[in-house]
């Protein structure tokens, strides 16, 4: 008698779960919506993190091409003193009138443009003040020797008014060396150094944008355009991520969809629908049949 009863428990409580969605609430399935949730809260923070990396590379745009396209101001103005500069002065442009010291001229090794080999030329440009402020004149190409150019354009003799956008002193390279009038990088330090004086602007170089007067030739400008970050990449990453935590929820979805049809499916509504989805089916015919048939009926 006791096991005819549990038997009839177990069919009452088989029968209270058909058509139900009361195994949703089982603990595995409440474990699986936590999952899900906290998913879905993973990829909503990844998504924010690259929505404000998109801000920022948004921001960092319009400060350089505020910058680049400025109104040159007086040097002293933006750099108070010779080690002066911040991150947020980049490409600003600045004019300064002096005299070049040619003969204190050095080359930048290993500076490639367009592809090809080449150095950069850093000239100081002596002040009104006595400071030397140096000028990157632009680029020319490796020559046959391949340790030096053969030919860099002179810059212009006597006074000069210089436009240039500022630049902050680059890093050491470990194991880039130079010798004589060459440097690795445009380290100020180590031009400072090279140059045999302490009236030198180390916080700061100038990428030539212009003078006058103008010299017949002159070195290849390297920067004519002002550099951007991509914006897009961030946002379709932000996309990509939102992406990812509908798809989890979709997912769990449908796993829930189908466990539901495989409980019920000897109950008739389910096997009613699964007779009306397989109907529909039937009546999808793929290309490949559609030409089976055209090719049957031409025969």
């Amino acid at each position: 008698m006791s096991g005819s009863g549990a038997g009839r428990d177990t069919a009452t409580e088989a029968g209270r779960d058909n058509g139900s969605w009361r195994f949703a609430f089982s603990r595995r399935w409440l474990g699986y919506l936590a999952f899900a949730v906290a998913f879905a809260i993973a990829c909503g923070c990844l998504s924010a993190w690259q929505l404000a990396r998109s801000k920022e590379a948004a921001a960092a745009n319009a400060l350089i091409s505020d910058n680049f396209y400025s109104k040159p101001v007086p040097l002293t103005d933006e750099l108070s003193d010779l080690t002066a500069y911040q991150p947020g002065q980049e490409w600003t442009r600045v004019q300064v009138t002096g005299t070049y010291e040619k003969d204190q001229e050095l080359l930048v090794r290993n500076r490639p443009f367009n592809g090809s080999p080449g150095f950069e030329v850093l000239t100081p440009l002596r002040t009104a003040d006595g400071a030397l402020f140096i000028v990157d004149r632009g680029w020319v190409p490796t020559g046959n020797t391949t340790d030096a150019p053969d030919h860099v354009p002179a810059a212009p003799s006597g006074t000069v008014t210089v436009v240039a956008r500022l630049k902050a002193s680059e890093p050491s390279i470990p194991g880039r060396t130079a010798i004589g009038r060459q440097v690795g990088t445009i380290q100020l330090s180590v031009v400072k150094s090279k140059l045999d004086t302490d009236d030198v602007y180390t916080g700061a170089y100038g990428l030539l944008d212009s003078q006058k007067p103008s010299p017949a030739s002159t070195p290849t400008p390297t920067v004519t355009d002002p550099p951007t970050q991509d914006e897009g990449l961030h946002w379709s990453y932000m996309i990509q991520w939102i992406i990812f935590a509908l798809i989890g929820f979709f997912g769990l979805g449908y796993a829930l969809l189908t466990e539901y049809r495989k409980r019920n499916e000897h109950t008739p509504e389910e096997q009613a629908k699964a007779a009306e989805r397989q109907r529909k089916r039937a009546l999808k015919r793929t290309d490949s049949d559609v030409e089976d048939e055209l090719i049957d009926a031409a025969r």
